[in-house]
Protein backbone atom coordinates (compact mmCIF):
# COMPACT_ATOMS: atom_id res chain seq x y z
CA UNK A 1 0.00 0.00 0.00
CA UNK A 2 1.08 3.62 -0.92
CA UNK A 3 1.36 5.80 2.28
CA UNK A 4 -2.13 8.39 2.14
CA UNK A 5 0.47 11.18 3.21
CA UNK A 6 2.09 10.91 -0.40
CA UNK A 7 -1.17 10.34 -1.83
CA UNK A 8 -2.90 13.11 -0.36
CA UNK A 9 0.36 15.19 -1.59
CA UNK A 10 0.07 14.79 -5.52
CA UNK A 11 -3.41 14.85 -5.32
CA UNK A 12 -3.20 18.37 -3.95
CA UNK A 13 -0.68 19.34 -6.51
CA UNK A 14 -2.32 17.81 -9.22
CA UNK A 15 -5.58 20.20 -8.52
CA UNK A 16 -3.80 22.97 -7.79
CA UNK A 17 -2.21 22.39 -11.36
CA UNK A 18 -5.15 21.54 -13.45
CA UNK A 19 -6.02 25.58 -13.27
CA UNK A 20 -2.61 25.99 -15.32
CA UNK A 21 -2.95 27.62 -18.75
CA UNK A 22 -6.62 29.07 -18.41
CA UNK A 23 -6.69 32.16 -20.62
CA UNK A 24 -8.97 34.78 -20.69
CA UNK A 25 -8.09 37.01 -23.07
CA UNK A 26 -10.85 36.08 -25.68
CA UNK A 27 -11.49 33.79 -28.38
CA UNK A 28 -8.33 33.12 -29.79
CA UNK A 29 -6.37 32.57 -26.52
CA UNK A 30 -9.28 30.23 -25.41
CA UNK A 31 -9.15 28.14 -28.49
CA UNK A 32 -5.76 28.00 -28.38
CA UNK A 33 -4.09 24.97 -27.06
CA UNK A 34 -2.75 25.61 -23.54
CA UNK A 35 1.04 24.92 -23.29
CA UNK A 36 2.00 22.73 -19.74
CA UNK A 37 4.64 25.04 -17.96
CA UNK A 38 7.39 23.60 -15.85
CA UNK A 39 5.18 22.56 -12.89
CA UNK A 40 2.23 20.77 -14.39
CA UNK A 41 4.83 18.59 -16.37
CA UNK A 42 6.44 17.94 -13.11
CA UNK A 43 3.07 17.06 -11.53
CA UNK A 44 2.37 14.98 -14.75
CA UNK A 45 5.67 13.23 -13.97
CA UNK A 46 4.97 12.73 -10.37
CA UNK A 47 1.31 11.33 -11.28
CA UNK A 48 3.09 8.89 -13.81
CA UNK A 49 5.92 7.85 -10.60
CA UNK A 50 2.94 7.37 -7.93
CA UNK A 51 1.44 4.67 -10.98
CA UNK A 52 4.53 3.42 -10.58
CA UNK A 53 4.61 2.33 -7.34
CA UNK A 54 1.10 1.67 -7.51
CA UNK A 55 2.20 -1.31 -9.46
CA UNK A 56 5.44 -1.98 -7.33
CA UNK A 57 3.04 -2.80 -4.59
CA UNK A 58 0.93 -5.18 -6.33
CA UNK A 59 3.17 -6.41 -9.03
CA UNK A 60 5.14 -9.76 -9.08
CA UNK A 61 8.60 -10.37 -8.44
CA UNK A 62 9.51 -9.70 -11.80
CA UNK A 63 7.84 -6.80 -12.57
CA UNK A 64 8.90 -5.51 -9.12
CA UNK A 65 12.36 -6.11 -9.97
CA UNK A 66 12.24 -4.39 -13.58
CA UNK A 67 10.81 -1.27 -11.47
CA UNK A 68 13.57 -1.43 -9.23
CA UNK A 69 16.52 -1.44 -11.74
CA UNK A 70 14.85 0.57 -14.36
CA UNK A 71 14.85 3.76 -11.01
CA UNK A 72 18.11 2.63 -9.64
CA UNK A 73 19.58 3.31 -13.56
CA UNK A 74 18.06 6.31 -14.04
CA UNK A 75 19.62 7.71 -10.60
CA UNK A 76 22.79 6.41 -11.93
CA UNK A 77 22.44 8.33 -14.98
CA UNK A 78 21.54 11.53 -13.64
CA UNK A 79 22.20 11.93 -9.28
CA UNK A 80 20.21 14.59 -7.56
CA UNK A 81 17.10 15.63 -9.02
CA UNK A 82 13.62 13.81 -9.97
CA UNK A 83 15.71 10.97 -10.70
CA UNK A 84 16.61 10.56 -7.63
CA UNK A 85 13.19 11.45 -5.94
CA UNK A 86 11.93 8.72 -8.01
CA UNK A 87 14.34 6.11 -7.02
CA UNK A 88 14.16 7.11 -3.36
CA UNK A 89 10.25 6.65 -3.82
CA UNK A 90 10.82 3.41 -5.18
CA UNK A 91 12.89 2.49 -2.42
CA UNK A 92 10.56 4.17 0.43
CA UNK A 93 7.70 2.06 -0.76
CA UNK A 94 6.82 -1.09 1.63
CA UNK A 95 5.32 -3.83 -0.14
CA UNK A 96 8.32 -5.18 -1.92
CA UNK A 97 11.60 -7.22 -0.90
CA UNK A 98 13.71 -4.49 -2.17
CA UNK A 99 12.42 -1.77 0.00
CA UNK A 100 15.62 0.06 1.93
CA UNK A 101 13.81 3.11 3.97
CA UNK A 102 17.50 3.62 5.54
CA UNK A 103 18.75 4.59 1.99
CA UNK A 104 15.52 6.03 0.72
CA UNK A 105 16.01 8.40 4.06
CA UNK A 106 19.35 9.05 2.58
CA UNK A 107 18.49 10.05 -0.72
CA UNK A 108 15.62 12.40 0.33
CA UNK A 109 17.90 14.15 2.92
CA UNK A 110 20.46 15.21 -0.08
CA UNK A 111 17.65 16.40 -1.86
CA UNK A 112 16.27 18.63 0.72
CA UNK A 113 19.92 20.00 1.51
CA UNK A 114 19.80 21.26 -1.98
CA UNK A 115 16.08 22.22 -2.83
CA UNK A 116 17.61 24.19 -5.74
CA UNK A 117 17.74 20.86 -7.60
CA UNK A 118 13.97 20.37 -7.35
CA UNK A 119 10.57 21.99 -8.57
CA UNK A 120 8.58 23.18 -6.19
CA UNK A 121 5.98 20.31 -5.94
CA UNK A 122 9.02 18.19 -6.41
CA UNK A 123 10.57 20.04 -3.02
CA UNK A 124 7.22 19.94 -1.38
CA UNK A 125 6.45 15.82 -2.16
CA UNK A 126 10.47 15.39 -1.06
CA UNK A 127 9.90 16.99 2.58
CA UNK A 128 6.51 15.00 2.86
CA UNK A 129 7.77 11.43 2.57
CA UNK A 130 10.96 12.48 4.36
CA UNK A 131 9.17 13.17 7.63
CA UNK A 132 7.20 9.83 7.18
CA UNK A 133 10.52 7.93 6.97
CA UNK A 134 11.78 10.28 9.98
CA UNK A 135 9.05 9.11 11.37
CA UNK A 136 9.40 5.29 10.85
CA UNK A 137 12.74 5.20 11.41
CA UNK A 138 12.70 6.80 14.81
CA UNK A 139 10.28 4.15 15.87
CA UNK A 140 12.10 1.68 14.78
CA UNK A 141 15.48 2.70 16.38
CA UNK A 142 13.11 3.55 20.12
CA UNK A 143 12.42 -0.16 19.58
CA UNK A 144 15.55 -1.35 19.15
CA UNK A 145 17.09 0.60 22.24
CA UNK A 146 14.19 -0.60 24.14
CA UNK A 147 14.54 -4.35 23.74
CA UNK A 148 18.45 -4.14 23.67
CA UNK A 149 17.85 -2.55 27.16
CA UNK A 150 15.25 -4.97 28.13
CA UNK A 151 17.93 -7.76 27.18
CA UNK A 152 20.66 -6.49 28.99
CA UNK A 153 18.38 -5.90 32.42
CA UNK A 154 17.56 -9.84 31.54
CA UNK A 155 21.33 -10.62 31.32
CA UNK A 156 22.22 -8.36 34.44
CA UNK A 157 19.27 -10.12 36.46
CA UNK A 158 20.53 -13.64 35.16
CA UNK A 159 24.37 -12.86 36.06
CA UNK A 160 22.89 -11.37 39.38
CA UNK A 161 21.16 -14.46 39.97
CA UNK A 162 23.72 -16.88 39.11
CA UNK A 163 25.61 -15.31 41.79
CA UNK A 164 23.51 -15.30 44.39
CA UNK A 165 23.17 -19.03 43.43
CA UNK A 166 27.36 -19.38 43.31
CA UNK A 167 27.47 -17.79 47.02
CA UNK A 168 25.02 -20.26 48.62
CA UNK A 169 26.38 -22.94 46.98
CA UNK A 170 29.33 -21.54 48.45
CA UNK A 171 28.02 -21.10 52.09
CA UNK A 172 26.44 -24.44 51.68
CA UNK A 173 29.84 -26.11 51.28
CA UNK A 174 31.24 -24.00 54.22
CA UNK A 175 28.53 -25.01 56.76
CA UNK A 176 28.83 -28.64 55.51
CA UNK A 177 32.56 -28.52 56.45
CA UNK A 178 31.81 -27.11 59.57
CA UNK A 179 29.07 -29.48 60.56
CA UNK A 180 31.55 -32.32 59.34
CA UNK A 181 34.59 -30.62 61.50
CA UNK A 182 32.21 -30.75 64.52
CA UNK A 183 31.02 -33.87 63.63
CA UNK A 184 34.32 -35.69 63.86
CA UNK A 185 35.53 -33.73 66.84
CA UNK A 186 32.15 -34.81 68.39
CA UNK A 187 33.52 -38.33 67.78
CA UNK A 188 36.73 -38.12 68.76
CA UNK A 189 35.47 -36.74 72.59
CA UNK A 190 32.97 -39.40 72.52
CA UNK A 191 35.80 -42.55 71.84
CA UNK A 192 38.11 -40.33 74.61
CA UNK A 193 35.11 -40.65 76.87
CA UNK A 194 34.53 -44.22 75.89
CA UNK A 195 38.00 -45.36 76.38
CA UNK A 196 38.51 -43.67 79.95
CA UNK A 197 35.47 -45.75 80.57
CA UNK A 198 36.47 -48.56 79.84
CA UNK A 199 39.72 -48.35 81.90
CA UNK A 200 38.16 -47.39 85.23
CA UNK A 201 37.32 -50.42 86.41
CA UNK A 202 40.76 -52.48 86.15
CA UNK A 203 42.08 -49.66 88.12
CA UNK A 204 39.64 -49.85 90.74
CA UNK A 205 40.55 -53.64 91.20
CA UNK A 206 44.50 -53.30 91.65
CA UNK A 207 44.16 -51.35 95.16
CA UNK A 208 45.93 -52.60 98.11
Amino acid sequence: MLRPSLIASLALLLGACAGFGVGTRGDSARQAAPVPDRDTTVAMLLASTIQTLQRLTQGSPAEQAEILASARQGYERAPLGAAQLRYALVLATPGHPARDADRARTLLRELAAQPEALQPVERALTLVELGQLERELGLKADNVRLQAEAQRSERERNTLTARRLQAEIEENARLRRQLEESQAKLDAIANIERNISERKPTTEVRKP
